[in-house]
């Protein structure tokens, strides 16, 4: 038995964005990425878990050509608060002077993009944009952390679905809810 059902939440969750939304928002970054990163050859880094989902639905909405990679580090491990960073798998491209575009679902606090970032930039990338689902609107980001490209805005509220989960559950729903 699941200690926290995916239908109860469901059950009392706002719908925020429907998958229509979340499309024309990921074909909408797609196309400025296309734009600004043109004649570059970047590595496309989504940041699993949560950056599956919506890496996915934006890899096919890029028109430029990309070397893909992951990386997996994570803060969370099925809790629904953060703790010390793990590195899960570290990126295996050589980034020296590669332009990386790291692909997350959300903006939240950053602790996590905010060390990825770093260790990319670490290991010689030319430059590090930051590509993200959804921004969660408060003031308790990293400081000086900023998504090059942000998909929809959430209210600062436990968000879930596409790419988000709700204690490791409904990743896959393609729309986001709130709680």
């Amino acid at each position: 038995m699941i200690a926290h059902p995916l239908a109860d939440a469901l059950a009392s969750a706002q719908l925020l964005h429907d998958r229509n939304t979340l499309m024309a928002a990921t074909a909408r970054i797609g196309a400025q990425i296309a734009r600004d990163l043109e004649g570059t050859w970047p590595v496309f880094m989504p940041v699993m878990n949560g950056g599956l989902i919506f890496g996915g639905h934006l890899a096919l909405a890029v028109s430029i050509d990309c070397e893909f990679d992951y990386c997996h580090a994570t803060r969370y491990r099925s809790a629904t608060t953060g703790g010390q960073l793990q590195w899960v798998k570290a990126p295996r491209i050589a980034l020296a002077g590669r332009h990386v575009l790291l692909v997350d679902d959300i903006l939240d606090e950053g602790y996590t993009l905010d060390a990825v970032k770093r260790h990319c930039l670490a290991l010689g990338a030319a430059s590090v944009r930051i590509a993200v689902l959804c921004q969660k609107m408060h003031g308790r980001t990293v400081p000086g952390l900023e998504a090059d490209y942000v998909g929809v805005e959430v209210p600062d509220r436990y968000v879930f679905g596409f790419g988000m989960d709700y204690y490791e559950q409904g990743r896959n729903l393609p729309a986001i809810y709130a709680l």
